[in-house]
């Protein structure tokens, strides 16, 4: 289809979303979806936002509502600490928090402010910005993202983590399929200058990427955590109940502390390289049987 046809179709956030998602995915891929037979990685992480939807993913991508799911399945020990939960800008009491703190939206993705001096704050920048936040639905906003579709605004406040032993922290993002951890995505100086790289569950490094990581993969230096079987054991748990899922850990001063769980990564758009991963990769979800409704 015409790209500029494209860029207005996938502009229609609103149409249903066996009409929307093949636009949407053309569009970002280049490529077509029958939502009928998907094939590659992608094209399953987009059969997965029409047709996979138990309410507890509403849960599970609700960056507030998750701590009690990450809680009873593998202790409160593994979260990182909260300060305040809030409605509104106007909830949040700036005094009471440290001068180094994190604030979220729970119901988008990577809507984050880094504070490191609360002396620094800008106030009516961050009120515009957290504003701008609450009016936002992710579902809307990207991709049909069916698990944000009904989760209510909100903002946290967090502590801001930082690693003893290193001037970055260092995310491990472990890829999930049925419940079995395959292989992580472990991303450094993620505000600075971000380093990416795929290992298997060896740690070793894997033969594709993403496009947009090649320039800044990960030097072959860089040693395993000490805590890394701790962290696939975990992910195992948390990914026990799901065709696919991403769940993703910090790992700072060897304390390991839960970040999110993700089920639709770069909202389904981004293609692994070389181009015959996406297949390869698309093998590993096993997508599940879909109830007949009387």
């Amino acid at each position: 289809m015409n790209r500029t046809i494209l860029r207005f179709l996938k502009k229609l956030t609103f149409l249903p979303q066996k009409v929307y998602l093949p636009y949407m995915y053309e569009y970002y891929t280049g490529k077509k979806l029958d939502l009928d037979n998907p094939i590659e990685f992608n094209q399953k992480i987009q059969w997965l936002k029409a047709y996979y939807q138990p309410k507890i993913l509403n849960q599970l991508v609700d960056k507030y509502a998750v701590r009690e799911y990450v809680s009873e399945k593998i202790g409160n020990e593994y979260l990182n600490e909260l300060y305040g939960v809030y409605n509104s800008f106007s909830e949040i009491n700036f005094k009471e928090l440290p001068n180094k703190f994190v604030l979220k939206a729970v119901h988008a993705s990577s809507y984050n402010l880094i504070c490191r001096d609360k002396t620094k704050l800008n106030l009516s920048k961050v009120k515009r910005k957290v504003e701008k936040w609450l009016s936002t639905n992710q579902y809307y906003r990207t991709g049909q993202e069916w698990a944000y579709k009904d989760v209510a605004p909100k903002l946290i406040a967090e502590k801001f983590i930082k690693d003893d032993k290193s001037e970055s922290l260092t995310d491990y993002k472990f890829y999930c399929f049925n419940g079995e951890p395959e292989f992580v995505l472990v991303n450094l100086d993620k505000e600075d200058t971000p380093k990416v790289s795929f290992y298997d569950l060896e740690f070793k490094k894997l033969p594709f990427t993403k496009k947009e990581y090649l320039k800044g993969e990960i030097e072959s230096n860089f040693e395993k955590p000490l805590n890394f079987e701790k962290m696939i054991t975990l992910s195992k748990v948390l990914a026990a109940d799901f065709p696919f899922v991403r769940v993703d850990f910090y790992s700072a001063s060897d304390k390991i502390i839960f970040g999110e769980m993700t089920f639709y990564p770069a909202d389904g758009r981004k293609d692994f390289y070389p181009e015959e991963y996406n297949r390869r990769l698309g093998d590993m979800i096993k997508l599940p049987e879909l109830r007949v409704r009387g």
